[in-house]
Formats: C-alpha cells, structure tokens, sequence
C-alpha cells in the first residue's frame, strides 16, 4: 500500500484517517481505474484494476485521490537512500512498491537476520509505513515471499528456497500477464507446477524469460543489484586490469583505497561513521563488508584495520574485479586538541567499541544510563556507549544490588507484618534462612503513569543468609492494605 501511505505521510494533519477508505485513480484509455486501495478499502472489497465508478457505487463517499507515479517513485528512492544508510550498503529500488537489500555482511551488526527484520518493520511502521519482509537466498525468492508468503516476515531457511517458492502463485515470478493468462489458460496455478515440468517445451511456448525468473528466484542465476548511490555520497573505487582473489592483495588495495577515501574526507571536513566495502566478482555477485564507528573518524590506519579484520567473510570467487570503498554515513569532523601540558588526556575507548560492535552487533555493547525513578526496573535504560551524560544521577540514599533480574520472581517466606523482615526464604526450590536485615526501604508507584500505581507500593529488604549471599527482596504492598498490592513476596536482585 504505498502509493497511499506515501499520501497519508505527506498529508500530515491534514490526512484522512486510517478508518476511512482511500483509493487512488487513473486514466487508462477511456475509463478511471483504481491504481491503489489502502487497508480500509481492501476489507470493503475495492482492489487495483477496477472501475473508479463501481468502486464509488459500492462505497458512497469513498475518498478519491489522482495517483502520481513520479511522486512514489521519488519517495521510494528516498527510502531506499535511509536503508542504504541504516540497513545494508546493497540497497536498490524494486518498482513499483519495494526495496531489495543485500543483508550479507551487515546482519550481524543489527543482531541477526530476524533481528534486523523486525528493527526494519518497526522503523517503516511508526513512520505510516505497511510493509512485509522476507528474507531468501536470492532476490527473485524474497519479491515473491515478501508479497505472497510474509504475515508480516518470512525468512526462508538457506538452500529451501524451491520448497518455500512452490506454493506460491505464478504472479510471484515477476511475469508478464500474457504469459500468465496463457500459463492459467493449460492449467498451471503455483511455482510448483512450473518445477515438475521439462524445460524445453515451456522456453519454445514461452520464451527464456519465464525459465529465467525461474533460475533467478532459484539462486540458479545471478541477478545483479544497482546500489542507490545518493548525489553528495563519499566514494572512492578500483577496477583490476586483472581479478584478485588473494586476502593479502586485498587487504593492501584496501589500505589504498582508505587512504584516497579519508583524503577526500579531509577535504570536505568529514568523518566517517560507517563504511561499505563493496567488491564485484566476476560473476556479477557482490560481496559486502560493512564497518561502524562510535565517533566520526578519518584515521586510516585505524579504519583499515576494522575492515581487514573482517576479510575473511568475503569469498572472492573466481575473482574479484571491482572494490569501492564508501564512507555511507559521515559527519562533520574538525580539529581538536589531544593533548595538554595541564590536564592528562582523557582515555580514547572509540577504538575498542569500534572493534566491539563490527564483531558482536552494535545492539551488544551499550552502557547504562540512569533514569529519573524510584521504579527500579524503570531506574536505567540502555544508551550507546559514547554518549554524553544525560544529566541525572543514581541514587545514593540506598545500596542498590550488582545484579537486578529481568522480572521479579516470587518466593516464600514467613515474617511478621508490618514491617518486619522474613526470618527465611525459599528460592527456586532451596531455603535459605535470614541472618541480617536491613529496611524496609518503601517504594510508591508512579501514579501520574497510570492509574493502578494510584496506591501500588513495595517495601523493600536487604537481607543475608547464613552462606553470606545477600538478597534484594520486597513485599508487594504495605503489609496492612490489601488496594496497595498483594501482599505477597519477591526476589528482585542479589547483591555481589
């Protein structure tokens, strides 16, 4: 549904509201057609192709607006452009409603496949955007699953693409629709009736096209992808006289290209904050590499030895016959400081998160940040691990434990109300007896969030067993009003 997303976006205020009907018209020849149905008008039963007039019949006051080709397609491009900067460094245009990206070498940096899927739908999402995803060995294989198979996401195990394709309709394969109507008119229906059927009598029926898509959504064939490359891209490239395949030849012509590359950096007065490497085989595959970086650089010794650490995921094939390295993502960069005779330079850790992140994902390495709350599961939240302070501060009044559990577990425990410790505990499965106490420490509810924490309260206790170890335990509510919580007891953090 994108051209009618596209309009609800650029409407802003002033768009109409997700439950009314929204269709798209055109010209073709002599009538009005629907071009585009949004959600709402789906469910009323309007598709692409109909009349404007018994659209208009079936729905009184149904909102229609004149499409507009060129404006989709500019918008479509812009996305691509914000995928190529977030995503992947292989991102090109799949007209007349997707985007086709390359995730290899990049998925690992948002945290796996899945991961990075559901980032990307959540994004698109809260910005007005309905989409699918799938994920497939080949481009030919994703369009189809992204279309006909994805609730919202597929991801197609490696090397099943022709048990994942088979039950799919035959508009999944990017035909022309005489050659569809012809292929319903023999009684053909799905992919699968396609793939048990000899080759040579459908390409003199059809010509090579339609065994073409089949080998292209196969991975059989490659199907080379056109980056978007946007006007003020940094970009530097190399093409071989000869292929190379050897990691050290290129690693070196990675070293030289860094170097032009940051030169270029320097003229504009940049910084790059990510890095695509991107290498043509022979065979018109494409081989990624992409680098992040915590703080704009343009050291290239240090950005060379990012990306030659990351060589060995490159499989060159037969050859490799053409290298760009791009700085994607690059910021303003102007001199500074680094050192003084007065002050002792504060410890550079770019370096160490740099190599941290482009292993383990950048969704891996953080640290925490404080929160305004008494709530101690609402005290912290996770920021980038360069951030600059944000201004508040923990809190002091009370030890807080080393190591705060994902949720509260219950346990059992005996004590006298209102404010007394347990004198034990039990604690999946073992008993532990109480030697010291300290509390309670009372914690209320933040009533302004909702109004079930109108009266909600916790009293906390730092309590420690005859072994040593000590707990972070409260009661929900405050022992003697049954509104304030259950009354009954949690373990919540251990101290280290």
């Amino acid at each position: 549904m994108w051209p009618t997303d596209r309009l609800r976006r650029t409407a802003g205020d002033a768009a109409l509201s997700p439950e009314m009907p929204l269709i798209l018209a055109a010209r073709v020849g002599n009538r009005r057609e629907v071009t585009a149905t949004d959600a709402a008008a789906q469910a009323l039963g309007l598709r692409v192709g109909m009349p404007v007039t018994q659209a208009q019949a079936l729905v009184p006051g149904l909102r229609v607006e004149l499409a507009d080709p060129q404006a989709d397609a500019a918008s479509l491009e812009r996305l691509a452009l914000w995928a190529l900067q977030r995503i992947s460094p292989v991102v090109a245009v799949d007209p007349p409603d997707g985007i086709v990206i390359d995730s290899t070498g990049a998925d690992h940096l948002h945290g796996g496949e899945a991961a990075m899927l559901d980032a990307l739908l959540g994004r698109l999402l809260m910005s007005g955007v309905t989409a699918r995803a799938a994920i497939a060995d080949s481009w030919g294989a994703a369009h189809a699953l992204a279309r006909h198979a994805a609730t919202p996401v597929f991801l197609a195990p490696p090397g099943q693409a022709r048990s994942a394709l088979a039950p799919l309709p035959l508009q999944a394969l990017r035909l022309p629709d005489p050659t569809l109507r012809s292929l319903g008119d023999l009684g053909f229906a799905s992919i699968g009736d396609l793939l048990a059927q000899p080759r040579a009598p459908l390409t003199r029926r059809f010509g090579p096209d339609l065994c073409r898509r089949l080998d292209q959504a196969l991975g059989r064939i490659a199907e080379p992808i056109e980056p978007v490359r946007p006007d003020d891209l940094v970009e530097v490239r190399r093409a071989f006289a000869e292929p190379i395949a050897a990691a050290e030849t290129i690693a070196r012509h990675v070293g030289l290209l860094m170097e032009r590359l940051c030169a270029a950096l320097e003229a504009r007065g940049l910084g790059a904050r990510r890095l695509d490497l991107l290498c043509w085989r022979v065979d018109n595959r494409i081989e990624t590499v992409r680098v992040g970086l915590a703080v704009p650089r343009r050291a290239a010794p240090r950005l060379t030895r990012l990306l030659c650490d990351r060589i060995e995921t490159i499989d060159p094939g037969h050859g490799i016959e053409i290298m760009t390295l791009t700085a994607t993502l690059a910021e303003p960069l102007g001199a500074r400081q680094t050192g003084s005779l007065l002050e002792e330079p504060a410890p550079d850790l770019s370096g160490l998160i740099d190599r941290l992140v482009n292993r383990v994902g950048s969704q891996a390495v953080y640290r925490f940040a404080p929160v305004p709350s008494d709530v101690p599961e609402r005290c912290v939240r996770r920021v980038p691990p360069l951030a600059e302070p944000g201004g508040a501060g923990w809190p002091g009044h009370w030890p807080r434990p080393a190591r705060l559990l994902p949720r509260p577990e219950p346990i059992e425990t005996m004590a006298l109300l209102p404010d007394h410790p347990p004198n034990w505990f039990s604690w999946r499965g073992i008993r532990r007896r109480v030697r010291r106490a300290d509390g309670p420490e009372r914690v209320f509810g933040e009533w302004w969030k909702r109004d079930a924490e109108l009266v909600a309260v916790r009293d906390y206790f730092r309590v420690e067993d005859d072994a040593g170890e000590r707990y972070w335990i409260f009661r929900a509510g405050d022992g003697e009003d049954a509104a304030t919580g259950s009354h009954r007891w949690f373990l919540h953090g251990v101290f280290g």
